[in-house]
């Protein structure tokens, strides 16, 4: 397979000595469009005053809003720019499939102009990305193929290698690759960086932007070497993403965030973090906080890597005097999100926010457990007095559950269970990875029905839909978890199991909630 994080080809240095190999193309916004794909690029810079004012900053805080692409996002331009280099060098004719992995937005991009032009749109994308990504997706006539969020770029089921392989075996398929293709940071180079120098009257202090692929901060950050050598290029990572430099902020306990489009477990060819003069780590709680603050104060409908360059930016800024400007790059819009950090909801299941009327909330949660208004009544008097909602997990009796490898037998975690007096345990493989839990009744209904044999592995038969909590979590959390899920792993110490060989490396579950024992402990 060809790797993503090869070295880049491309001779750009700070001196100046290469210049891009295209010309810089600006699409002119007066009169009628031919197609829809001319009205990519040439986006507005919005001065982000309130939030100036609310941050106590002298400088001008500039938003470029890249969410008035025609697709949605900053990805349009290099969509649009790899689609029509492989067309003038011969990589792509009529009738041949585009492939690409991402994490969506370059997806969006390139079906975009697959629809315009006629070509045939396959996207290979991990599955934590957003329902409304996929949804637009398709209705641009593009086919969706989901990877596991947890694999590795270099696994053979990594969206990467999945593409790849999808290549191989279609006739006339081609991957652009965003992640190597020198079209990507050249899009910037030539566009973007041109429009924001001029929207500044060419000079500014500071640009902050995130970073995913890297071709967005890269051939904006080679441009102002060139043009604005004063400039500040900053670079925005979130943490368990293994871009940033030096490599020592990339250290962290952190294996998941809810941010899209931003980090890596890889470096890609096409981020040459030379032209970065510092870089900060990002948290999602910041991050989508101010995604939403970004909508409530200054009306721009943008998404949460968008909250993740402003929220660093506003600290940054604060180093600027009056009359600099610190420009931040808005990547995508809140179309995406609908259903995500965009929704109250999502938000408190995941402690981003607390709930201001848990009245309502116990109300809503009774409700949804089907047992009748009598019982509802007779539980709301005795419930509300107590304010359980702000009581944490840890108050619960928790037991703490025993841990089982993949690759125990059914027969073998049934007699633990029966053992023990447990009715399903958690399953963790050699890494640490909690991959679901092993219940009676999941093992039960695939016997009966023919899927399993006793003496197959658990990992055969797992209940994979989850959600983590902390024994510090309030209980409202847990409540909410509980209108979508079944149970919820609570994260602290375990037993080992005498089985385990080798020793599985410690664990952090002290025990398993269900819908059910959440209810006796409240009443």
């Amino acid at each position: 397979w060809i790797r993503p994080d090869l070295p880049p080809k491309c001779t750009w240095d700070v001196g100046g000595k290469c210049t891009s190999p295209h010309q810089v193309w600006r699409p002119n916004r007066k009169g009628v469009f031919s197609s829809v794909l001319e009205a990519i690029g040439d986006t507005p810079l919005v001065r982000l005053s309130r939030l100036e004012k609310e941050y106590g900053l002298k400088c001008q805080l500039l938003g470029k809003c890249e969410f008035f692409n025609a697709g949605g996002s900053v990805k349009d331009r290099i969509g649009l720019r790899m689609v029509e280099d492989a067309e003038r060098d011969g990589i792509i004719k009529p009738g041949f499939t585009i492939i690409e992995p991402t994490s969506g937005n370059t997806g969006i991009g390139l079906a975009l102009a697959s629809a315009v032009k006629g070509y045939r749109c396959i996207i290979v994308m991990p599955e934590k990305m957003s329902q409304e990504k996929v949804n637009v997706l398709k209705a641009l006539g593009a086919e969706i193929v989901r990877t596991p969020t947890s694999a590795r770029f270099d696994m053979p089921e990594s969206h990467i290698r999945v593409a790849q392989k999808l290549q191989r075996e279609i006739p006339d398929a081609v991957i652009l690759d965003q992640y190597r293709n020198p079209g990507n940071p050249l899009a910037h180079y030539d566009t973007t960086a041109e429009e924001i120098l001029e929207q500044c009257g060419g000079e500014l202090s500071m640009l902050v932007a995130g970073a995913g692929t890297g071709g967005t901060i890269c051939g904006l950050g080679r441009k102002l070497r060139e043009k604005c050598p004063k400039c500040k290029v900053v670079g925005v990572d979130p943490e368990g993403s293994d871009l940033a430099l030096p490599v020592e902020l990339n250290q962290t306990d952190v294996t998941y965030y809810e941010v899209e489009g931003i980090g890596y477990d890889f470096i890609p060819s096409v981020l040459d973090r030379s032209v970065v003069d510092k870089w900060y780590k990002s948290n999602d709680k910041d991050s989508l906080l101010m995604a939403r603050k970004l909508i409530r104060v200054e009306g721009l409908l943008c998404g949460g890597s968008s909250g993740t360059a402003v929220s660093i930016a506003v600290q940054l800024a604060k180093e600027l005097a009056e009359g600099e400007k610190c420009v931040v790059i808005l990547p995508d819009s809140i179309r995406n999100y609908m259903t995500k950090h965009l929704k109250e909801d999502w938000m408190i299941e995941r402690n981003f926010i607390s709930s201001l009327k848990p009245e309502l909330y116990v109300l809503k949660f009774i409700l949804s457990l089907d047992i009748t208004n009598q019982l509802a009544t007779e539980y709301v008097p005795r419930i509300l007095p107590h304010r359980w909602m702000d009581m944490s997990v840890g108050d619960m009796n928790l037991t703490s559950p025993i841990s089982i490898p993949p690759n125990m037998t059914c027969q073998e975690a049934l007699d633990i269970m029966r053992a023990q007096g447990f009715d399903q345990l958690p399953v963790v493989d050699d890494a640490g990875n909690v991959m679901g839990t092993a219940t009676v009744g999941n093992m039960v209904s695939s016997f009966t029905a023919g899927r399993i044999k006793w003496e197959d592995q658990v990992s055969k038969c797992l209940y994979s839909k989850f959600q983590k909590v902390q024994v510090e979590d309030k209980l409202q959390t847990l409540s909410r978890i509980f209108e979508t899920d079944h149970f919820a792993m609570v994260m602290g110490p375990t037993l080992q199991c005498e089985y385990d060989s080798p020793p599985l490396p410690p664990q952090n579950i002290c025990g398993i909630l269900s819908c059910v024992d959440f209810l006796n402990f409240l009443s």
